[in-house]
């Protein structure tokens, strides 16, 4: 006689949806944040690098020629002066755009972490049922094997 196969209670997911680490963050971005990426996304273009040098590059024109008014004869003092305060600003602008995204890549690598931990305990659900199912397989084989036997006489 064969005896009931145990199998392993159903499994309950028991934990809150996973949810899209960029969309979360990007709902949380202050003002400030929010500016702070767009300088650095437009200040690290090639968009940004060509469009400085053409302005630079006729604002030296301009001013070595004298096509208009020297506003700023040459050593460009006053381009120097621009220039340096435009460092000045964008460089901790990019600093804390990077910060920020420092951040969110140590948020996206926990919950990496937390879907990894999730998925072996599914999967470990998931060997222990397959397992019971090999166990009542080769029970229910042994048994037709039996029955078999009993109708061939049993040689």
């Amino acid at each position: 006689m064969m005896h009931q196969p145990v199998f392993p209670p159903p499994f309950k997911h028991e934990h809150a949806p996973i949810q899209n680490v960029n969309e979360v963050i990007k709902e949380q971005l202050t003002l400030g944040q929010k500016a702070a990426d767009w300088v650095a996304a437009k200040v690290g273009s090639w968009e940004f690098i060509i469009g400085q040098s053409l302005l630079l590059t006729l604002w030296a024109i301009l001013n070595v020629t004298a096509w208009m008014r020297h506003w700023d004869p040459y050593p460009f003092i006053l381009m120097n002066l621009i220039l340096s305060l435009q460092a000045a600003y964008t460089a901790p602008m990019i600093m804390m755009s990077q910060n920020r995204k420092a951040d969110r890549d140590r948020i996206e690598a926990h919950v990496d972490f937390e879907v990894n931990l999730k998925a072996e305990t599914e999967i470990r659900v998931i060997l222990e049922n397959l397992e019971a199912q090999n166990v009542a397989i080769a029970e229910i084989h042994k048994m037709l094997g039996d029955v078999g036997t009993m109708k061939t006489g049993g040689s």
